[in-house]
């Protein structure tokens, strides 16, 4: 044994036995970059804000991003980055505080986007698929919304005189956005066209009306309120707010006829009516001519449906902001008001990626999501904003294998002393990354394995990897359990935080705390 070691050992245990305070360690464990670095995050974490109270508060929430995905995204970007990718951290993973969050809805183990948010929006958990009202709600039901909805913190920052807004690059009607302005017994009644006769003729109204028309329900809703509406709201979803067969002559639509609704409305000039002090975009050239400290409100809408995922971006004709240009431009509009404001960014296509099945995707819009947390801890005062970056559920997203460190996330597993890919029991290679149930259950490319009724020949066993190249982005992972579309999962997500509030994100929290961490932060509810 090393004469140091030996030394160091024995001083360790006389210190130990005479009960001193604090023990001598050999030199190469301390001078360790192991040992130093964590050392100096514990350091860090000593340094604790004692402030409670912020004049802004933003929300992201990146749609599906469980715990599997930020572990990949971060070995993603440290290895686009030329390094192993293991050692890394997202920008948001520095955040003093961090907790786990359970997901489960009021009525189902494993959530969805309508439930989840709502109990992050109004601080009490609610059903699967319904946005805006509580477990007393009948899906489709609309008869039961009428004194079963739930006040949102966006609502109440309005009350409150704050300016607020709604960034999300799925369409702005999509549950995620939607539950912070819109009550509905259905997630899936975006526009007219999607809802049932009888809600309509009960008086129920599709999500895309309850946007363009906020500042009046709200005002009808809770009388005695006065407050003048969402200043900023980007995303996609153009379909939603234009008349079925009406012509629309944006560069990327998909045809000459954009529109859904059938009532005939267009209620983007509906909006601008509305609103003349507004303005309106669709594409990358009009928000790119808004000018941030003039601007009084902006309504984008920049695709018919879901904005291009990050990796399409370029392809797109009219040509899309990303998340972080809008979280750009939407915190310095809003910041324009003295009184604060509350901002919520969705990035939902992570949640999309993963659906079908695509890791590369996932991480790849993880990554631009990571860069709009950047920008708005670059463009606020730290000593005034409460940033809270979380997910509404995960998905069955694993990290499988024993690869070696600085394998590449997307590529074979290749185990630790190899230099080629470990093979499974049927002597075929096999992924870091795959779902436990998807489309990737079958070969895409043989026409006769793509029948969706799973009608496969269980004896023909997977697909041989061996010259399929499984790091390009349109890759799609294999899956154990035959499914049209990948599903969320139950686990719980983390939350991150950071400024005026963040001490009190710690330890194991229902989804539902989060409004309370919002509503701690900016005093919105009376005491």
């Amino acid at each position: 044994m090393n004469r140091n070691w030996k030394a160091a050992c024995t001083a360790v245990a006389l210190a130990v036995s005479a009960g001193l305070q604090a023990a001598v360690l050999p030199e190469h464990q301390t001078n360790s970059a192991w040992f130093t670095d964590a050392q100096s995050k514990l350091t860090e974490k000593l340094a604790t804000n004692n402030k409670f109270k912020a004049k802004n508060v933003i929300l992201f929430v990146g749609d599906g991003m469980g715990i599997s995905t930020l572990t990949s995204a971060r070995i993603h970007k440290g290895q686009l980055a030329g390094n192993p990718g293991e050692e890394g951290y997202l920008s948001f993973e520095s955040f003093p505080h961090t907790a786990l969050v359970k997901t489960y809805n009021v009525n189902a183990q494993t959530p969805d986007s309508a439930g989840t948010m709502t109990a992050m929006m109004s601080g009490l958990k609610t059903d699967v698929g319904v946005i805006g009202v509580d477990e007393d709600i009948e899906r489709g039901d609309c008869s039961t919304v009428a004194g079963n909805e739930v006040i949102t913190a966006l609502e109440l920052a309005e009350i409150k005189g704050l300016s607020t807004g709604v960034v999300s690059t799925a369409r702005i009607t999509h549950a995620t956005p939607a539950a912070t302005y819109s009550k509905s017994a259905d997630r899936n009644w975006e526009d007219n066209s999607d809802m049932p006769e009888d809600a309509i003729a009960a008086g129920c109204v599709d999500i895309a009306d309850q946007l363009v028309n906020f500042e009046t329900y709200l005002e009808s809703r809770y009388s005695g309120i006065d407050v003048d509406g969402i200043e900023v709201a980007m995303g996609g979803g153009r379909r939603h707010f234009l008349p079925k067969d009406a012509a629309f002559n944006s560069p990327d639509a998909q045809s000459d006829v954009e529109g859904d609704r059938t009532d005939e409305r267009d209620l983007t000039a509906e909006w601008q009516q509305k609103y003349e002090n507004g303005v309106y975009v669709f594409d990358q050239t009009g928000f790119d001519a808004i000018d941030t400290e003039t601007t009084e409100r902006v309504f984008a809408l920049f695709n018919e449906s879901h904005m291009q995922y990050e990796a399409d971006r370029s392809n797109d004709i009219a040509g899309e902001p990303s998340v972080s240009e809008m979280t750009e431009a939407a915190i310095n509009i809003l910041d324009n008001n003295e009184k604060g404001f509350f901002l919520m960014v969705e990035s939902g296509r992570i949640d999309h990626a993963h659906h079908a099945g695509n890791a590369a995707g996932a991480l790849t819009d993880t990554l631009a999501f990571e860069e709009a947390v950047m920008t708005a801890v670059e463009n606020t005062n730290p000593e005034e904003t409460l940033i809270l970056v979380t997910a509404d559920h995960g998905h069955v997203f694993t990290i499988a294998g024993y690869p070696k460190r600085g394998n590449p996330i997307l590529g074979k597993v290749v185990n630790v002393g190899s230099e080629e890919p470990a093979t499974a029991s049927d002597g075929t290679p096999y992924t870091t990354l795959g779902y436990t149930n998807g489309r990737g259950f079958y070969d895409l490319g043989d026409e006769t394995n793509s029948d969706v009724s799973y009608g496969l020949d269980i004896a023909a066993g997977r697909v041989d990897l061996t010259n399929i190249d499984t790091t390009t982005p349109g890759y799609h992972q294999e899956a154990l359990i035959p499914l049209s579309s990948e599903t969320h999962s139950g686990e719980d997500i983390s939350l991150h935080a950071t400024g005026p509030g963040s001490q009190l994100a710690q330890g194991v929290v229902e989804q539902n705390v989060v409004f309370h961490l919002i509503n701690q932060a900016l005093g919105l509810v009376n005491e």
